[in-house]
């Protein structure tokens, strides 16, 4: 008998089971209360005016307020940090509470019985069974106090109403009994997986700290990559710079240097963990160690890019040719006993020559040549050429012109509305960054703000602009929200996400009208901290939206990690959904997804009432797009909402 409570006690020897116990259980305590609340009232209820006032009222009133006694504890506690022990006495005080409040409606519900014709005798056999079935739920994550209360009220019921000598009691106690078996069974089965995965998150947790071990052992090589044997970074630099004096020395010596990203090594990495990274990382390194030779030198530079040295003079075709057979190299798949991973590889490739400066200028390059991979040619290799040079001095312009400008006079915003589908009345304004320069005049923010994310200048325009839209949301009608777009370097840094947090608290807007908005790509960039950030302004009480969505990774793995509450479907898969199968199905796809993690999904890019129509049958909850109305400027949007027909207006 002490061996069987032992199984079912709370553990002391695995704290962490414990607190997640608790955890679990302490969001089911208001279910709890307010099912034995509303199904004890209403038994009562029925029986007012025929059994005794003590059965009816007193009773009745004494349980409710232990009850409430119960809700307003856990309303105190409940964002209590527990450690292990505090969690084990937590849970063995619901046991006890568990039984005697099973006792105590059991033995109310049965005294209510004489007093009954055959309906209200048949209601407090259905209360019995009913509230008995609900509280195992609700106390499936504490076998004990399940059991405990399976006892107090089954094991009665089944007795009195089994012996009542009256058939459909009788049926009644078989059935509650046959029922309640199954749900043991169910919470068996559900508790063993929930240790289960508690298990596998200490697990994970320990596989992490290893891979923080082995990551500050590589701090400390010289010279070798530890995890995959090739060259590190500092054997990198130290042979270009042997190369680059080399050329000094013979003006006529050509060399060529490239850059490798792997694209898609991010969701893998979160997804499946570290372990796997590093056996994908091991793995391309393996691919890439067969390109060598006395021609070719490959490195590992850090995470997932690698650099290589083609210390030869070679025809830009023959060096373009290579590049591609590294891409083919990794583009293979990665078979794993965990996952199987499929990458693809950006290379940027530039050729040094004598005119050209020292390895920061060379790298430069090389890396400018991936970046247009990345953006134009994923999966194939970018040779560093005299037009990707006219158009690097067009960026490296703009940027001189952000960095000289007068933002707070050249800086201004257009708002786009973002209308509701059913009753098409405006419920939103996009803000839209604009920029016009005496120099330049109007620059597309396809342009200006990429490279103010490169330069860092990002964080000079987000307060400026946010400052804007904040103060054009204000004089608003208080239902109209503002959508604003984060860059990823706004929520990069703890220093400018509080920045961030410190402007919307000051502005006085109700935070719920403000909508921020990032992109599936900005948050591959460090997914971890980009789920901290999002966590911190969810709290703060603003709405996160996911921006074009479809165009990164889409996948499940991080949607339902993130804090979210809208998502927005790229405009790409509307332009042709009225005539492309594939793309009317991708969107239902995104809907329906959005429907079942109880998302708002927003459509951009509406361009014909046709559009509008099919994503309102889809069951799309909200549009924006040149249909409902191009970007105005405030006044103009002032306008949309205040004039005469400003309801129906977009």
């Amino acid at each position: 008998m002490n061996r069987l409570l032992a199984m079912f006690a709370p553990r002391r020897d695995n704290p962490e089971l414990l607190r997640a116990q608790m955890e679990a259980f302490s969001r089911q305590i208001p279910l709890l209360y307010l099912t034995l609340l509303v199904s004890m009232l209403t038994l009562a209820a029925t029986f007012l005016g025929r059994a005794p006032d003590y059965l009816t009222i007193y009773i009745p009133a004494g349980l409710a307020a232990v009850c409430c006694v119960r809700v307003v504890m856990w309303w105190r506690t409940r964002a209590d940090s527990v450690d292990g022990e505090a969690a084990r006495r937590r849970l063995r005080g619901v046991v006890y509470l568990a039984f005697v409040l099973g006792a105590g409606f059991a033995a109310w519900s049965l005294a209510l019985f004489p007093y009954g014709d055959a309906y209200r005798q048949a209601h407090v056999a259905f209360f019995m069974g009913i509230t008995v079935i609900s509280c195992i739920f609700c106390l499936m994550h504490v076998r004990v106090a399940a059991f405990t209360v399976t006892a107090v009220v089954v094991v009665p019921f089944a007795i009195f109403f089994g012996g009542s000598g009256n058939p459909v009691l009788m049926a009644m106690s078989i059935n509650v009994l046959l029922v309640t078996t199954a749900m043991i069974y169910i919470l068996l089965v559900n508790y063993r997986t929930f240790a289960d995965m508690i298990e596998s998150r200490k697990a994970l947790i320990a596989k992490q700290a290893e891979t923080q071990r082995l990551s500050d052992e590589n701090l400390r090589l010289a010279n070798i990559d530890s995890l995959t044997r090739l060259p590190n970074r500092r054997q990198f630099f130290a042979r270009l710079d042997e190369k680059l004096a080399a050329a000094r020395r013979n003006p006529k010596l050509s060399f060529a240097v490239g850059l490798i990203d792997l694209d898609g090594f991010k969701p893998v990495n979160d997804l499946y963990g570290h372990a796997v990274g590093d056996k994908v990382l091991v793995e391309v390194g393996r691919r890439l160690a067969q390109f060598v030779d006395d021609k070719v030198f490959v490195a590992r530079l850090g995470g997932d890019e690698f650099g290589f040295l083609f210390e030869e003079s070679v025809s830009d075709d023959l060096l373009l040719e290579l590049g591609r057979q590294f891409c083919a190299a990794l583009e293979l798949q990665y078979e794993m006993p965990e996952a199987t991973a499929r990458l693809s590889a950006s290379v940027g490739l530039a050729v040094h020559t004598a005119v050209r400066g020292g390895p920061g200028q060379l790298m430069e390059l090389a890396d400018y040549a991936m970046y247009q991979a990345k953006q134009n040619e994923r999966g194939q290799p970018v040779l560093f050429s005299e037009g990707l040079e006219v158009q690097m001095r067009r960026l490296t312009q703009l940027e001189q012109e952000l960095r000289r400008s007068r933002l707070e006079e050249e800086l201004w915003l257009e708002f786009q509305p973002v209308v509701d589908a059913e009753r098409g009345e405006i419920i939103a304004f996009e803000a839209l960054a604009r920029w016009s320069t005496p120099n330049l005049g109007a620059v597309s923010p396809a342009a200006f703000i990429p490279v103010a994310e490169r330069s860092d200048m990002i964080g000079k325009i987000t307060p400026i602009l946010l400052g804007r839209a904040l103060e054009a949301v204000a004089g608003w009608p208080s239902h109209i929200k503002i959508s604003f777009n984060l860059s990823v370097r706004d929520i990069s840094s703890r220093t400018s996400l509080l920045k961030l947090v410190s402007q919307i608290e000051s502005s006085g807007v109700e935070p719920s009208r403000i909508i921020l908005e990032i992109t599936e790509t900005a948050l591959m960039r460090d997914f971890e901290m980009a789920v901290e950030a999002l966590e911190l302004l969810k709290r703060l009480g603003v709405q996160i939206a996911l921006d074009d969505f479809g165009t990164g990774y889409s996948s499940l793995g991080y949607v339902h990690r993130l804090p979210l509450d809208k998502i927005k479907i790229d405009r790409s898969f509307l332009a042709n959904i009225e005539t492309n199968p594939v793309s009317l199905s991708i969107v239902k796809t995104v809907i329906d997804l959005s429907r079942n993690l109880g998302l708002t999904c927003i459509a951009e890019g509406i361009e014909t009432e046709a559009q509008g129509a099919i994503l309102k049958t889809l069951g799309c909850q909200a549009m924006q797009g040149y249909y409902f109305g191009r970007p105005v400027s405030l006044d103009q949007a002032h306008a949309l909402l205040c004039g005469p027909d400003a309801a129906r207006q977009a």
